[in-house]
């Protein structure tokens, strides 16, 4: 399983085997793509799912904006007739 990964990662460019070894380094894109997901889950989904989480009275832009995604998501599922 883990060759079809290293494969997959290795035709998309964002990773390069090293010659004559079993070992393999991030291309530059590799990295940009790695920082851009890791970031993003440190500074979108870790703070702004907890801020989802909390029950409070005052309107939260975070929440209105997951409940709108995951209608919009169910709606497109319905017109394709997707199971839920």
């Amino acid at each position: 399983m883990m060759t079809y990964h290293l494969r997959r990662l290795r035709l998309r460019r964002l990773i390069r085997r090293i010659l004559r070894t079993h070992r393999y380094h991030l291309t530059d894109d590799g990295l940009r793509i790695a920082l851009f997901y890791s970031r993003t889950h440190a500074r979108v989904l870790r703070s702004g799912l907890t801020l989802t989480l909390e029950e409070t009275t005052t309107p939260n832009p975070i929440r209105n904006a997951l409940y709108n995604l995951e209608s919009l998501i169910h709606h497109h599922c319905d017109q394709a007739k997707l199971a839920a």
